[in-house]
Formats: C-alpha cells, structure tokens, sequence
C-alpha cells in the first residue's frame, strides 16, 4: 500500500510535469521582445509619422525630382530621373488595420475616431502608391489574413475605392462630433480633435478629384459632381479655413529638419537652388525667393545689391553634373568662392533644427485645388478668389506681406551670426498681383496654367510629390532636361513595382502589367490616370 501510494504520487507528479511543460511550449512560442497587442493610441502615433517620413521630406531626392533644387555632387546623388520601386506603403497599411482592430478590443464602437482616420489613412497610403506605378492589390491585400498573392485591383477600382473610404471617413467623424465624441488619444498633429481632422479628409479629396481631372468625364467616379457638393456644402464637408488648420509635421531637436546645423559642412554647397523654382519666382518678382535663398556669389560681387530679384540664379536640372559643380562655388581653403548659383538661405535652413513646417495636406494647395475645379466648370463661385487667398497664404507663411520687409542674406557663404547682412525691401500685395505673370487670366487655359504655376511656388520643400504629380497631369510648370537628368531627356512618369512583387507575386503582376503596359514594368510608360 505504501508502494501504491509513491506509485500514484509520482504519477501525479508527473501529470503535473506534463501540463507543466505544454503551458511553458505555448509560453516559449511566444516572443517577449515583440508586442503582439497595442494601444491603438501607439498604433496611431506610427502611422502619423510614416504620413511624413514615407512620403518626401524636404531636400531629399523627391525634392530634386521636383526641380526645387538639384546636386551638384554626385557622392551625394544625381538629378537623373532613374527611380525604380514604388515605396511599399503596405507595413503601414497592416498597422491602420491593427490600430482598428485593437479600438475594437478596447471596447470601442464599431464606428470611432480611429476607424474613421483609417479609412483616411488607407486612401492616403494607396493613393501614394498608385498614382505612382497604376494597379495594386488592394482588396485581397488587407483581407485579414496573410496572403501573400493578392490580386491586382485597375487603377480606376483603386480610386473608386479612395473615393468611397473619403466619404465614409466625413460621414463618420460628422456621425462622431455629433453625439459629442470629437477627440481621441495619441494624435500628435491636432491633439486629437477629429473636427480639424476632418476638414483635412475633405481637403484631401479635393486633392484626389483634382488627381482624377483627365477622368472628369467619367461617370462611375462623379467627379464635377463630388466637387461641386463638397464647394457648395460647408456644413456636411467642412474644408481648411486658414494655416492653422493645415496637417503638417513641425520638426524638433530629436526630429531635426534635414537641412540644419549639423550638416551644414556637408551639403550646404552640395545642393543649390533649381531654375524652374527660381526664374518663376523671379520673373513674378516675388519675394519668397529672398527669404528661402541666398543671392548668387558671383551676382554679389558683380555689384548686384540682394534686394535685386536677378542676383538670384538657379541651375537647369538637365545640365551636367560636373559643370554644375565648377560653377556651384565652393570652400577654396581662405574663404568661400563667389558661386554662379544660389543656395538655399542659410539664416532659414542652417541656423535652427527646427527649419519651418511640413505641409501634408495644406491651406494654399486646397484653394488653388478649389481653383482649378472652378476654372475646369466643376462648380459655380470665383476661381481668382481662391486663387488670390492661395498665393497670400503662401506667402505670409514666409512673413511676406504689404509692408517693408526685412530680410536676411549671407555676405560671406557662411551661416553664423557674423556672416550675415540684411537688407529691406517694401511689397504691395496688390502691386504684386496687378503683373501680368501674375493677374489671373480668367477659366480658361492661361488661367489654368497661372493656378498650377502659384500652387508649384506654395509646393516648395513640402507636401511630397505633389509638385512633380501636377507638372505630370497638367505640363506646368515646364521641367527643365538634359544629360543631367538622364533618361534620354525624358522626364520619368512612373515608378517600377516593387521587386517582392516580382519574386513573391509574380503571376499576378506579370497579368497587371500585361494588361497595363503591354508586359513591360517601364518608368516611361503612361498610368490609367494619365490618359
């Protein structure tokens, strides 16, 4: 008996071992360093930030494709448009879906904040995509389940698609204000007011109409017809009201704005200022060019005073590397060498990490969108009102307005305190606009083309590449080529798919860009949304 009892003992024991070991087998499985739960206020906070750190910063090359400014050293880059893979958005995406599946674990409402930004952030990140390389899986791509050859979705689906998530993202942020929810946690662009975030969704679909106007005849996508509610209907889509309301990224001592102190030894000379940005802004003598350039060294010491418009040269895009570079100016070992080009002003750049606001979705870009929809006929109401508040809000974004204006340039090449001289300068608003490059033409094509050419200006160094996109819909403003941006002298109008479409979805790709581009993957072919 006292055998059968150790006997029973020990199997009991050794029961107990096994439950023992399978909880630790499940346990194990499980990787400590890797959450597999988060709050979706966390979620949130990623995918704002990826809105600007995947989408073109400023100075980086996107800014170069759109002829802002150009390299003139190669160790840092070239000015070709040579660009391969699309960005892959569909990371960012996956987090959207896991940033609404836990406010559902949280208890949330099937309708929240967070699932109404969603759809925002979906139609933002499948529209970076697509208006870049055409077709893409969409609906298989975020089906819950890992599938790793989705379908391809036709361009036209895919805007289809945006445009239904934008109009449910109003619907359900208006359904939210409206029982007084109208804020949620870890927004860090409004601080979580869903009122400013919905004028935003709405700027935003004027941004994707104004994308679509060689479809405007098409039926299926309604485009005079959504733009003409959203202009006439303020009380059910509000729309950005002034800069305040602009969804844009401020950089900070840890998010340092790219051009900043620190670098200043390394690209000041590196990168100068663009021809097709500067000649527009000079030829329209507008003083934004003095605030976010230096006039040449060569003009300077020719004789030209700063506050000459001319003494601000920019370089062709299309010209070789190498004479750029002879021509930039550069550090000669006793003082900086009179360049024959312009740098980027050192006093706004180089002195602070902070440098100025990011815009994402912003004030001017939707007045001039709300321009050209009334220039096209989309809608009834004044196309050079909106026109005029686009251009005045560009410029007091930097401090230009009726006045005398009191400006900052560097006399040596440097950006130290001791380097600088200032110099003012009276403006007129009304003066300004009264020029004929300037003085809005009427809805017709010169009309057109001066409201693409002022919403190029508010592009600059902000909003991705929106400026690159417009010159592509529209022809304005004309890009500069030549060996410098290589391609033949064509400038590139689309981008490759992404090799791991090639390597793990490769039937389903091979069919899209069959029936796209005759089987070709080629960054000179045209888009759906081109034609």
């Amino acid at each position: 008996m006292k055998i059968n009892k150790h006997i029973l003992l020990a199997m009991l024991a050794f029961g107990l071992t096994l439950t023992s070991c399978e909880n630790s087998f499940e346990e194990l499985e499980k990787d400590p360093n890797r959450a597999v739960s988060a709050p979706a206020s966390l979620v949130l906070q990623g995918i704002e930030f990826d809105l600007y750190g995947n989408t073109g910063r400023p100075f980086s090359s996107e800014m170069r494709w759109n002829q802002f400014y150009a390299i003139n050293y190669n160790y840092y880059g070239t000015n070709e448009y040579q660009w391969a893979g699309m960005p892959n958005h569909y990371f960012t995406l996956k987090n959207v879906v896991k940033m609404e599946e836990e406010a559902l674990r949280s208890g949330a409402a099937e309708v929240n904040g967070y699932s109404a930004l969603g759809k925002f952030f979906r139609a933002f990140f499948f529209d970076q995509m697509s208006v870049r390389a055409g077709d893409l899986p969409m609906k298989e791509a975020l089906a819950g389940v890992e599938n790793f050859t989705p379908a391809y979705d036709s361009q036209k689906d895919v805007y289809v698609q945006i445009l239904t998530w934008l109009n449910e993202a109003n619907t359900d942020l208006s359904s939210l204000i409206a029982k007084g929810e109208t804020t949620i946690a870890g927004d860090f662009y409004f601080g979580g007011n869903l009122r400013q975030w919905q004028k935003v969704v709405n700027a935003f679909q004027l941004r994707m109409l104004i994308r679509l106007s060689k479809k405007e005849a098409d039926a299926e996508l309604g485009i005079k017809n959504r733009f003409a509610e959203i202009l006439n209907n303020p009380a059910k889509y509000p729309l950005l009201e002034g800069m305040t309301d602009n969804l844009e990224f401020k950089s900070n001592n840890f998010n340092k704005y790219p051009s900043n102190p620190d670098n200043f030894g390394f690209d000041a000379t590196r990168q100068n200022m663009a021809k097709t940005y500067i000649d527009l802004l000079v030829a329209r003598k507008d003083p934004r060019v003095m605030v976010v350039a230096e006039p040449a060294g060569a003009e300077l010491k020719s004789g030209k005073l700063p506050s000459d418009f001319t003494a601000y040269v920019g370089a062709s895009s299309g010209e070789d590397l190498t004479d750029m570079a002879e021509k930039a100016g550069r550090d000669n070992g006793s003082g900086f060498a009179p360049g024959v080009y312009s740098f980027q002003s050192r006093s706004r750049y180089y002195t602070t990490y902070q440098g100025e606001a990011v815009f994402i979705v912003s004030y001017p870009e939707m007045c001039f969108n709300l321009a050209e929809g009334i220039n096209r006929g989309w809608a009834s109401g004044s196309a050079e009102q909106w026109y005029m508040k686009g251009i005045m809000a560009s410029q007091e974004f930097y401090g230009v307005k009726t006045g005398t204006l009191n400006l900052r340039y560097s006399r040596t090449g440097g950006r130290d305190a001791a380097d600088f001289g200032t110099f003012t300068l009276p403006f007129d608003f009304d003066s300004y606009y009264a020029q004929p490059l300037v003085k809005y033409s009427g809805n017709n094509q010169a009309g057109l083309e001066q409201i693409i050419t002022q919403k190029y200006l508010a592009f600059f160094m902000n909003s991705g590449m929106e400026a690159y996109f417009n010159y592509r819909r529209t022809g304005f403003p004309a890009f500069m080529t030549g060996v410098g941006t290589g391609n033949s002298g064509r400038i590139a109008q689309r981008w490759q798919y992404p090799v791991s479409e090639r390597t793990t979805n490769e039937d389903n790709y091979k069919m899209a860009i069959q029936r796209q581009f005759d089987g070709k993957d080629d960054i000179n072919d045209i888009l759906w949304i081109q034609k």
